[in-house]
């Protein structure tokens, strides 16, 4: 994900006031309604309907959505066409363009999400109550795949940490793991034995309750398209781009760290921590350097995706070779 120049990150920062969404304005666009609320100082642009074929507009009830601080002149986001149209989602095929062609058929309203395992209040939400009365913040990272490129993503979104508290994790929690919807009717890659499903994913708990992992409903100021992980999906900034899991539909704590996908797939390539480390190669190919969609050349991999200094913390002691 989008890598910046390290500073301290404040809560005050990750949920920002003057971002809130109006919530009847956000339960339409989640349901496919364009918003469109017109605000003071939104260009006509950011203003416009959304275009036949597109996510929903989402708008704050104040103000417009702020660009990040960390956003540079030289490093604007990727173009919306390539970030939605270039995409690892295997349960709709296994071409990068595939998602985009057949995830259609997903129905991401009604959604319900289970919050169960070492928590003190396990239960069925719906995905609207999840997020009551919590604010979606945009925020821009670099989504970072182990096939070494990357792409600069406006996602709007909630902290994991906000969500797990309101469930009341007791203190045997040391791991969260995520599950996908399973449903070959509306995910036609899993009529075939692509991967074990459904898609599983896991973070240490230090990992979840860190306020840049996120959980995203939406990116560019729209409702999540469907090949992108609609209608929730797991954001982790430092880690390599299979970490985040898409189309959620289970979250369940652990005392033991739970299994992922690529781990049963192939443990010998990939590790549960999946940390971007560009000095520790894949084993078929290099991962000091990366590409980013819609640049022809290749820029230095940073160790952390560049969040070196606000997670490093959670590492300290561990050999990132080993932990990999």
């Amino acid at each position: 994900m989008r890598s910046f120049r390290p500073t301290p990150v404040p809560s005050s920062e990750i949920t920002a006031e003057g971002v809130f969404l109006r919530r009847r304005a956000f339960l339409r666009a989640a349901a496919g309604t364009a918003v469109g609320l017109g605000l003071p100082g939104c260009s006509d642009a950011e203003q416009a309907q959304a275009r036949p074929g597109e996510a929903p507009l989402l708008k704050p009830l104040t103000g417009v959505i702020p660009g990040p601080k960390e956003l540079q002149a030289d490093d604007p986001p990727t173009a919306f066409k390539d970030a939605s149209s270039y995409n690892n989602f295997y349960e709709f095929g296994t071409d990068k363009s595939d998602p985009a062609a057949h995830a259609g058929s997903l129905r991401p309203r009604p959604w319900s999400v289970a919050i169960e395992g070492e928590v003190g209040r396990p239960g069925v939400i719906d995905l609207d109550d999840l997020l009551r009365p919590h604010t979606l913040e945009d925020r821009i990272y670099r989504l970072r795949c182990v096939e070494a490129w990357s792409m600069v993503i406006p996602w709007v979104g909630i902290p994991l940490a906000a969500v797990l508290k309101r469930f009341d994790p007791v203190s045997k929690a040391k791991y969260v793991a995520f599950e996908t919807l399973v449903d070959p009717e509306q995910m036609p890659g899993q009529r075939r034995s692509t991967l074990d499903w459904p898609y599983r994913e896991g973070l240490r708990i230090d990992e979840a309750m860190h306020p840049l992992t996120l959980l995203a409903v939406g990116m560019y100021g729209k409702v999540l398209p469907n090949q992108n992980g609609a209608p929730l999906r797991l954001v982790v900034p430092w880690k390599y781009g299979f970490k985040s899991i898409k189309s959620i539909v289970k979250i369940r704590l652990t005392a033991r760290q739970p299994r992922t996908t690529w781990q049963m797939e192939n443990a010998r390539e990939y590790g549960f921590f999946a940390n971007v480390n560009p000095e520790v190669s894949h084993p078929r190919w290099s991962q000091a350097r990366e590409r980013r969609i819609g640049e022809w050349g290749k820029r230095p991999t940073l160790m952390l995706n560049g969040y070196g200094e606000q997670v490093e913390s959670l590492y300290r002691g561990m050999d990132l070779r080993e932990f990999y």
